[in-house]
């Protein structure tokens, strides 16, 4: 590779030349007079040719000086412009998070509306998640679930998960609605396929040891299991932070008094030192106490 002379050699003759001042071209780049004096002198050895004349009290352009200083120009401002660029891209207003499809629509979604109201700058996108994430390339924080006693590093938890069970307002079993925990023996359950602890939680609280724990509807995502409770085929256990939208509506109802910890719960990414300010912004507003779903 060819030697190259300093870049800071180049910017000291360029804001020289624009001012034909040493002077100015010091207080401009803020450096001393004479370090920019013997930039341009050492820049002037480097070529082997004088760029200056200088005079006893101003600076002219030599022929050379003046054919060299618009490539100089160029080439400094494609260096600030592709800087620029770099710094910009650190200041994104666009995020992408991947969250479980379930958190998404029943708690995130209600989050981002907030979190647009108070920054309308910043885009957001959401890739909705069934059991595996996105790959991690792809978004700036990511959202999971995961067992308590072996979650990933550099995850945090959002809040401590709660259970709750729920049925339609209108559910009845035997003719009835639903007011004790015997009645669930009798009651069509809906079960949350990956997730047994849910039911069998309700039958060591409630000492229901001949609750049916095989038979009823299934589901691999909980939203479909919350639906297919709203629309009367039985009752369900899920987490609180996903049900609360759907109490909130009166679309389903708590029958009895239940009330476990969860073994399951959701995490978001750590604070990378590479993550956005847009993207900080939005886990800023994600873990604030207010938006806790439990």
């Amino acid at each position: 590779m060819k030697n190259s002379p300093h870049l800071s050699y180049l910017r000291s003759f360029e804001s020289a030349a624009r001012h034909l001042s040493f002077t100015a071209a010091a207080e401009e780049l803020n450096y001393t007079q004479s370090a920019v004096s013997n930039h341009v002198r050492s820049l002037e050895e480097f070529i082997g040719r004088p760029l200056f004349v200088r005079h006893a009290r101003s600076l002219t352009l030599t022929n050379l000086g003046q054919a060299y200083l618009p490539t100089v120009r160029h080439a400094l401002m494609q260096i600030d412009a592709a800087t620029e660029s770099i710094i910009a891209s650190k200041h994104d207003r666009k995020v992408v998070v991947s969250c479980p499809i379930t958190l998404a629509e029943n708690w995130l979604a209600g989050c981002l509306g907030a979190f647009h109201r108070q920054h309308p700058g910043i885009s957001v996108t959401v890739h909705s998640t069934i059991w595996s994430d996105v790959e991690p390339e792809i978004a700036d924080i990511r959202l999971t679930i995961h067992h308590g006693d072996d979650p990933p590093e550099n995850l945090r938890p959002i809040w401590n998960e709660r259970l709750a069970l729920v049925c339609a307002p209108a559910y009845r079993v035997n003719g009835r609605a639903l007011a004790t925990p015997q009645d669930l023996l009798d009651a069509d359950l809906i079960h949350i396929l990956g997730r047994p602890f849910y039911w069998q939680s309700v039958a060591d609280m409630f000492g229901l040891d001949a609750l049916n724990l095989d038979g009823g509807t299934k589901s691999n995502t909980t939203n479909v299991a919350l639906e297919c409770a709203v629309h009367g085929l039985g009752c369900t256990v899920a987490p609180r932070s996903i049900i609360r939208s759907y109490l909130a509506r009166g679309l389903l109802v708590e029958p009895l008094n239940f009330d476990v910890e969860s073994p399951w719960g959701y995490y978001i990414s750590g604070a990378d030192p590479s993550m956005t300010p847009a993207a900080k912004s939005l886990r800023d507003w994600l873990l604030l106490p207010e938006n806790a779903a439990c």
